[in-house]
């Protein structure tokens, strides 16, 4: 492995017991909050998608090849470490086929109340918003859908209750495409009081996605310019305090032998109703 003596950022590892790389060790059976304030990320194109945001990155761990796709867009002041995918399994413990890793700072822990202010101050006074809420929400792989979808129909923020699973757990990243860092998001402790002050100071329609007797189809919910989408989780659905607080909610209608689909495809096909097919088809 042959690395250029002008990047002094990067650091080639041939070691498997290399201590400067001790924070990537056994990471699979990492907790889901981390280690040491740090949550990780895997796969090129996340790595990509991180490199193009603000977070505090700590160091990328990679492997020659992803290295060389990865260099332009590596600032001087990233800590690299450049390994061969062999070495770089030993110490993490799994197979690194995608040959791409990084650590990644997780954000100050805010107080109670800030974080919502902070997604309210992003789009107040936007004639146009769309959130997307969820809560218990606790299979990663829903998580990281969650993030994908809202990406992908152009959602103006995320916000979640405290028992819903890490959006930092490696997986969830991974699955989100990376988009855990391209979208605000936030964890709202008091529920029902993030609610109320989104309906209040934003002046969003709150849509639960919900079945029972008091849900409509969703294609009979009146649209709005501002509205969240809340979701919950599978099994036990929104809370009761959810739905008494909600302006309407929302359905898909299906077949008796399937009564329901998973958040991830729930999701997706309440954001393409009330933002994707109303606004999209609209400009």
């Amino acid at each position: 492995m042959k690395l250029s003596e002008a990047n002094s950022n990067v650091v080639a590892v041939t070691s498997i017991d290399d201590p400067q790389v001790d924070v990537y060790r056994n990471i699979r059976d990492a907790d889901l909050r981390g280690r040491k304030h740090l949550c990780m990320v895997e796969s090129e194109m996340v790595v990509r998608r991180l490199l193009e945001s603000d977070w505090n990155i700590h160091s990328l761990f990679l492997s020659p090849e992803k290295h060389e796709r990865l260099a332009s867009i590596i600032g001087k002041n990233h800590k690299v470490f450049v390994a061969d995918v062999s070495v770089m399994s030993d110490i993490t413990g799994f197979h690194i086929h995608r040959g791409a890793l990084a650590a990644v700072h997780r954000p100050i822990v805010e107080k109670e109340g800030d974080s919502v202010t902070r997604i309210i101050k992003n789009v107040k006074g936007n004639t146009k918003i769309s959130l997307l809420l969820a809560e218990g929400i606790t299979n990663v792989d829903n998580m990281g859908a969650l993030f994908r979808n809202a990406a992908a129909f152009g959602v103006d923020g995320l916000l979640f209750d405290h028992r819903c699973c890490d959006p930092l757990y490696r997986k969830a990243i991974r699955v989100s495409m990376g988009h855990t860092f391209s979208l605000p998001w936030a964890v709202m402790i008091d529920w029902k009081g993030g609610l109320q002050r989104l309906k209040q100071e934003l002046g969003v329609k709150l849509i639960g996605c919900e079945t029972g007797y008091v849900s409509k189809p969703m294609w009979e919910v009146e649209p709005t310019e501002k509205f969240a989408l809340i979701m919950g989780e599978e099994k036990s659905g929104l809370s009761s305090t959810t739905i008494q607080l909600c302006d309407a909610i929302a359905e898909i209608p299906m077949t008796k032998h399937v009564p329901s689909v998973n958040v991830a495809v729930a999701s997706a096909v309440g954001l393409y109703e009330f933002l994707g097919r109303n606004r999209l088809d609209n400009g």
